[in-house]
């Protein structure tokens, strides 16, 4: 092994964006780049996991009938021990992969709608802890597998405090660099005030609140985002599937 790779070893979340962005291949393909970030930690709640799903599989069907985009999903949680956590943020010099950490991609860039709400109905509810910077840096790399002249957005799921609001303050402010950041927090326990500066600028198109998990499961909050991201899409109404 090179001295280059022994200076990374894994140690930092840097180093696992890198592997990454290293080890897969580009997209040629066209259309719009959508990286649909899933929360998937434990203050979630069986009912709240679940309700986010339905949630992720109307936000897929809204672009399954014509409506062209290319999608990555990442579903992200995080160790559930403090030393975990250490391993995962620098703090380790012990190498450490992205699934350790709590960040699975579960699909990289796709046309194939069919094929992400399959993948989404299939995951399991990893109830880890919140490591959201890691998961908006995996986004970041994952963009730039995609097209420079493709508009490029992150949408992320959360329903809870970050590990780390410095690191996923800095994290944000490198993603806006390159797509626009939206955000969807659920219950009053997400850091709205802190969301609000983590978002695209302006706030009020990039910061979609939702109250329940009860309204999470509605088409309303999907048809939001999509009127938000997609504004010349007017005349675009999201059919959605049942299941």
């Amino acid at each position: 092994m090179s001295g280059r790779s022994n200076a990374c070893s894994m140690r930092n979340a840097t180093c696992i964006v890198a592997k990454f962005l290293i080890l897969t291949p580009h997209l040629h393909a066209t259309g719009p780049l959508i990286v649909l970030l899933i929360d998937g930690s434990g203050s979630l709640g069986k009912k709240g996991w679940d309700a986010e799903i339905v949630a992720a599989r109307f936000f897929v069907d809204a672009f399954s009938h014509g409506n062209k985009a290319n999608m990555a999903v990442v579903l992200y949680s995080g160790p559930r021990t403090w030393s975990g956590v250490k391993k995962c943020t620098g703090k380790s010099s012990k190498p450490v992969d992205s699934k350790q950490c709590g960040i699975q991609t579960i699909t990289h860039f796709t046309e194939d709608m069919d094929k992400v709400r399959k993948l989404i109905n299939g995951l399991m509810w990893p109830r880890g802890s919140t490591l959201t910077s890691l998961a908006l840096l995996t986004a970041k790399a994952e963009l730039a597998l995609g097209r420079k002249d493709s508009p490029s957005n992150v949408i992320v799921f959360t329903d809870g405090r970050p590990l780390s609001y410095r690191k996923t303050s800095l994290a944000s402010r490198m993603l806006r660099e390159s797509a626009r950041l939206v955000w969807v927090p659920v219950t009053r326990y997400a850091p709205l005030k802190d969301i609000k500066k983590w978002a695209t600028r302006r706030w009020q198109e990039n910061v979609i609140p939702v109250k329940t998990f009860d309204s999470l499961k509605k088409p309303d909050v999907i048809s939001h985002i999509i009127a938000n991201i997609c504004p010349d899409e007017h005349h675009f109404t999201p059919t959605f599937k049942r299941k």
